[in-house]
Formats: C-alpha cells, sequence, structure tokens
C-alpha cells in the first residue's frame, strides 16, 4: 500500500510539470530551507552513461555543437544556484531539452524563449538537474501556454517533459468513474507514443489507470505503461480531447519514490521516538 500511495504521488506530479509549476515548486522548497537554515548539498551518486539516453534521435546526438540555435535561452530569474563543472552549461542543458521537445512534441523552437533553472538536488528529488521553461512569448505567467522539461545536469538524460495550455472551453473537472473501468483509448494512446518516442527499453507487457487530476482547467488522465522488465512510465493525456501532455520516465520515477520512501521512514522514525 505504501507503494502504491508513492507510485500514485509521483504521478501527480505531472500536474504540476503541465503548468510549468515544476520550477515554482523547486524554487519554493529551496527558498524556504534557505530561510530556516536548511540548505544542504544533496549528494549525487550514478554512472554516467556514454549516451545521454536513447529517447534521443542517434541524428540530434551527433550535431555539432557549434550549431547556430533558432531560440532565445536565458537564466530564470528565480534561479539561484550555480552548475559544477561537470554539469552540462545552460545553454548545452537547453539544446538538449530542445532535442526531447522535438522528438516527444514535435515541437519546432524557432522563436521560442527558454528559461532555465539549476539545481544540484532537492530532498524530494535527490539528483542535480536543469529545468527549462519554453514559451512563444517573452512574458511567463501561470496562463501562459508552455512546454517543460527536466534533465540530467550530468548526462541530460530525460526525467520529466510536459505541456500546459488554457483551455478555450470549461470542461468539467472532477472524476470520471468510467474511465477507472475502461480507460482502453488512453492505454492504446499511451502504447503508441512510448513506442514511437522509445521512452521505454524493453517491449510493453500491459497498461495500468492511475490516476485522473486537471491542470488549470484542462481535466488528465494518467496511466502507467510497464515495461516487461517492470519499467513503469507515468504517461499523461487530457480528458477534454484526449491530446498528450506529459510523461514522467522510469528513472525519474525510481528516485523520486526513493527519496520519498526515505523521507516517510524518517517521519516513522521521528513517530516512534516521541
Amino acid at each position: 500500500m505504501k507503494r502504491e500511495s508513492i507510485l500514485k504521488l509521483t504521478a501527480a506530479t505531472l500536474t504540476i510539470i503541465a503548468t510549468g509549476g515544476i520550477l515554482f515548486n523547486v524554487a519554493t522548497e529551496t527558498a524556504l530551507a534557505a530561510r530556516i537554515g536548511q540548505v544542504e548539498s544533496v549528494p549525487t551518486s550514478y554512472q554516467v552513461p556514454e549516451n545521454l539516453s536513447s529517447t534521443l534521435p542517434a541524428s540530434d546526438t551527433k550535431k555539432e555543437s557549434s550549431e547556430k540555435i533558432n531560440y532565445h535561452v536565458s537564466m530564470d530569474d528565480l534561479n539561484t544556484e550555480t552548475p559544477t563543472d561537470v554539469d552540462l552549461t545552460m545553454e548545452e542543458a537547453a539544446k538538449t531539452g530542445a532535442q526531447y521537445l522535438e522528438n516527444i512534441f514535435g515541437l519546432d523552437l524557432e522563436g521560442a524563449y527558454v528559461y532555465m533553472m539549476y539545481y544540484p538536488g532537492t530532498e524530494t528529488f535527490p539528483r542535480a538537474f536543469w529545468a527549462g521553461d519554453v514559451l512563444f512569448e517573452k512574458t511567463q505567467s501561470p496562463e501562459s501556454t508552455r512546454w517543460t522539461y527536466m534533465v540530467d545536469a550530468v548526462t541530460g538524460e530525460l526525467f520529466d517533459i510536459g505541456y500546459g495550455r488554457q483551455l478555450d472551453a470549461n470542461p468539467p473537472l472532477g472524476l470520471d468513474k468510467t474511465l477507472e473501468k475502461d480507460y482502453s483509448l488512453y492505454a492504446q494512446l499511451a502504447r503508441t507514443k512510448t513506442e514511437e518516442c522509445r521512452l521505454m527499453d524493453s517491449p510493453i507487457d500491459r497498461v495500468e489507470y492511475n490516476c485522473q487530476g486537471y491542470s488549470g482547467n484542462d481535466p488528465t488522465i494518467t496511466v502507467d505503461v510497464i515495461g516487461q522488465k517492470g519499467e513503469i512510465v507515468n504517461m499523461t493525456f487530457s480528458r477534454y480531447d484526449q491530446a498528450f501532455l506529459g510523461v514522467i520516465t522510469d528513472t525519474s520515477r525510481r528516485i523520486s519514490e526513493s527519496a520519498l520512501e526515505d523521507l516517510v521512514g524518517e517521519i516513522e522514525n521521528v513517530s516512534i521516538e516521541f
């Protein structure tokens, strides 16, 4: 039951990603810790793979680093951290994110504004990462249509990627109980997207219902795509028009679950002591 709850908490973060709120969420966590003197470096320990990720098309990973970009990149005003010598630069991370956006959303960033934030890791996600907020307007606002992503600060591996928008319509945002029993439409959409974008290394075993929610005025549904080797990719779609809204990769899910389990364990230990 604990693992199921943690998995649903992990999937629920897609709502944050879809609205671009992930930047605000992580920044708030860091700012609050700083105010009470609890900021500390979260250790990052992992093997750096030879390739960034199988999600990136091979042709993209071989492009020359000197290639000119056709979008604007800048550090987000909320950024407070500085990348280390082993981390990707802001420009490199933005370019990696642009490749993921092209591969997964088919998005051309020409003329876009890309705002980047760097984090050495947080209590709830103890891995250094770059976060990108992509808009086709210069001013960032909660209502803006945007694409967001998180990539490993060192390897460029994709953690999360999402799309947020404000609908012209006002569909109901409440729970659709029929989808708990029959979510076959979204299961097929998730299978197709996972295979087309190579979001999982092994063949797909099954797709399971996870949860429902909403992002702004866009009702959402999240399903778990489960691979034959046990990988789980959380994928979210709009219940309004079945638009693909985002994905949490298996790597991201495992990092978040492990961190949440550690936090739950610490809370339980404190409760026992009292």
